[in-house]
């Protein structure tokens, strides 16, 4: 099974960009995307041999979540069922079955980090609901986290130790998540692997030096590691500012 996951940053803007081309030609059995900033039928998309399933933020032109499943699932929720959470079009989870699949977009702690506190909330009560799936069956999960995770996942880790997506507090939420039950697919397949990120800012043509990010995920659960075939980063698909991540997996 192949998944792709994408933060397109507007789905209408990156329509306009090569959407259609990359969706195509990276043929996913399942392709998520996060950031869509849109409400229902504003854009009808046509991706023919595709169930769509959306999650639209109630705040016009912000956040949002969708998945195209060619198998459709047995069940699809959205949110994790708490009115907090559930305003901002951030989740949705697929049970496929034989495991669960979950799409997701994890709240910026943004500029000084005046949001981090809802954060640390945000990833506490994500984390028990995760755990509380994983119980049942295995878990795969994608999106765009905003961590990352440690100095290897960034260009220039000593100078942004304290921006929201590096701070000590979201890194550790993260390894409370993996240490929880779950692996960092693209770490358990390039532990060491550097220069090799999912976003760049669009100021200082940080794409084209390179100076970028990784902060788009597929994490699994610890009991289905061993099925992973391969994990990628597509910074040579461009549309937005972040790039489609993949995981290839054997399930």
């Amino acid at each position: 099974m192949r998944f792709v996951s994408w933060n397109v940053n507007g789905i209408r803007a990156c329509v306009n960009k090569g959407f259609y081309d990359s969706f195509k030609e990276l043929d996913a059995d399942i392709f998520a995307i996060q950031e869509s900033k849109m409400q229902k039928d504003q854009l009808i998309l046509d991706t023919p041999g595709y169930h769509q399933y959306w999650n639209y933020a109630k705040k016009k032109g912000y956040s949002g979540t969708a998945i195209f499943t060619k198998k459709e699932p047995v069940s699809v929720v959205n949110g994790m069922g708490l009115e907090q959470h559930d305003q901002e079009g951030r989740l949705i989870t697929l049970d496929m079955g034989d495991y669960y699949f979950i799409c997701v977009y994890v709240p910026n702690s943004q500029n000084e980090l005046k949001r981090l506190d809802y954060r640390m909330e945000w990833e506490n009560d994500f984390r028990e609901y995760l755990s509380k799936l994983a119980k049942e069956k295995p878990v795969i999960m994608c999106g765009d986290l905003n961590v990352a995770h440690q100095e290897i996942d960034l260009k220039n880790p000593s100078s942004n130790h304290k921006n929201a997506g590096f701070t000590d507090e979201e890194r550790g939420k993260f390894s409370e998540l993996l240490e929880a039950g779950f692996v960092d697919s693209f770490r358990y397949k390039y532990p060491d692997l550097t220069d090799t990120y999912s976003w760049w800012s669009y100021r200082f043509n940080s794409r084209v030096r390179n100076a970028g990010w990784r902060i788009d995920y597929f994490v699994v659960s610890d009991s289905i590691k061993d099925k992973i075939v391969d994990a990628k980063i597509h910074n040579e698909v461009y549309g937005s500012d972040h790039c489609p991540v993949e995981l290839e997996i054997n399930i």
